[in-house]
């Protein structure tokens, strides 16, 4: 474990997916006889993975319909007042309910964007966000007035 520790320790939770990752290669091939599966009920099986990450590895390595809820999805998509959710669990089956299909995978990547540069937890730009007249601003204090 140390081993793997010293080569992904630029990674953020490093020593815990070490772990994960020490473990992977026997869970893979007891559990699937050497082949990553493609649905999220077993990819959350591998040490290691979550809803999020099975998500991700169903849409870009399998091609196949996922939504990715991370922390800033959740977050944009109660503050926008499209979904009215409190965990990312809930978001994704809402989503899975309200967006069409065909933007599942890249509504991920633009408010994973946005969350990190403009819409952040606490002091969102709302006063320069282009979809400010859009924005329900739900959970945001009304200080952010458009310029």
């Amino acid at each position: 474990t140390e081993e793997i520790e010293k080569m992904i320790y630029p990674v953020g939770f490093y020593k815990n997916k070490a772990i994960h990752l020490k473990k992977f290669p026997e869970v893979l091939e007891k559990e699937f006889n050497n082949n990553i599966p493609d649905e999220i009920d077993n990819l959350i099986k591998l040490p290691g993975v979550g809803r999020k990450t099975a998500n991700l590895v169903r849409a870009i390595a399998f091609k196949k319909s996922a939504i990715c809820v991370d922390t800033h999805v959740h977050r944009i998509s109660n503050r926008l007042g499209y979904v009215k959710t409190k965990t990312p669990l809930e978001t994704e089956m809402v989503l899975r309910k309200k967006l069409p299909e065909e933007y599942w995978i890249m509504y991920n990547s633009y408010l994973v964007s946005f969350g990190q540069n403009h819409c952040f937890p606490r002091n969102p730009k709302c006063s320069s966000c282009v979809i400010y007249d859009e924005c329900k601003r739900v959970g945001v204090q009304t200080k952010y007035e458009k310029k």
